[in-house]
């Protein structure tokens, strides 16, 4: 059990037609961030990827994960090095949960960049600790609601119970006051290590260690995919269409998710003029 009595989030239903995305920034600083690499100790459990499954780059770190990771390790002592920009809210909140009843002590290690729903994760350490270069990103829960006015309202009432449900980690984690932590959330606030440990983010900066780490092996065509999502994120589209663009860019218009076997067809060229034209 955590250390720290950490409150207990309670299972959303997850509203119909609902579709989560990573916040543009924090995408944006994920894949300008080489991950850290692979960690031999089996009592290390590393999330190096967007949080919830995600078939189109292939993997995402799910609940399913963190529950055998847990499990093969047992009753002892954990360490969590994180590096992601976050994903899906409701599976952030099923890892967050899982980390929090562990029954031993669970130290946190944020090797490059926490954000969205990877922050709250990161609060169920009992010691949190940062890289330098590294952050800690905050923001209020979106996503996107394909419905009538019913199905909008309900989502919008449900995002404000994540968005509380958020606070009440941050208010038990850093101590400060909920007024304070909502202008945080609402402004999108990145913070560094120093400022992390300032505000109770974190509690110490990790010796000889820089936010990112060594690099991995991440092929080079599911890198270029990912810096394209991420250059079209924060131009303002939309996660679907952004697919379906990077698919056209790589002359794959059959699959509505291409297989990551296909990436080896990716074209650069192709890659090269739609980031040109996005930047135009």
């Amino acid at each position: 059990m955590s250390l720290r009595n950490l409150p207990e989030i309670q299972a959303f239903q997850r509203p119909k037609a609902y579709q989560w995305d990573v916040p543009s920034d924090a995408l944006a600083r994920w894949v300008e961030t080489p991950c850290a690499a692979a960690n031999d100790d089996p009592a290390t459990i590393t999330i190096y990827d967007v949080i919830g499954e995600d078939t189109w780059y292939g993997g995402g770190f799910t609940v399913k994960r963190m529950n055998a990771a847990l499990r093969a390790i047992g009753p002892k002592d954990v360490t969590v090095r994180i590096n992601s920009p976050g994903g899906d809210v409701f599976e952030g909140f099923a890892i967050y949960n899982e980390l929090r009843s562990h029954k031993a002590k669970v130290s946190v290690e944020v090797m490059g960049i926490a954000a969205s729903a990877a922050s709250y994760i990161a609060m169920a350490g009992d010691d949190i600790k940062m890289g330098l270069g590294s952050f800690i990103m905050i923001h209020n829960s979106w996503g996107v609601v394909m419905g009538n006015r019913n199905d909008l309202v309900a989502a919008s009432e449900m995002l404000a119970q994540i968005d509380g449900a958020q606070m009440d980690i941050y208010e038990v984690r850093t101590g400060l006051k909920r007024t304070q932590i909502e202008e945080y959330m609402d402004a999108e606030t990145f913070f560094s290590a120093k400022s992390a440990m300032e505000k109770g983010f974190a509690d110490d900066l990790m010796e000889n260690e820089t936010g990112g780490g060594a690099s991995a092996s991440v092929r080079p065509e599911i890198q270029a995919k990912r810096r394209m999502d991420a250059i079209l994120a924060q131009s303002g589209v939309p996660r679907s269409e952004r697919r379906r663009m990077i698919k056209e860019a790589i002359g794959d218009t059959q699959n509505a998710i291409p297989p990551v076997t296909h990436d080896a067809d990716l074209d650069p060229a192709a890659l090269l003029r739609l980031i040109a034209t996005m930047r135009s």
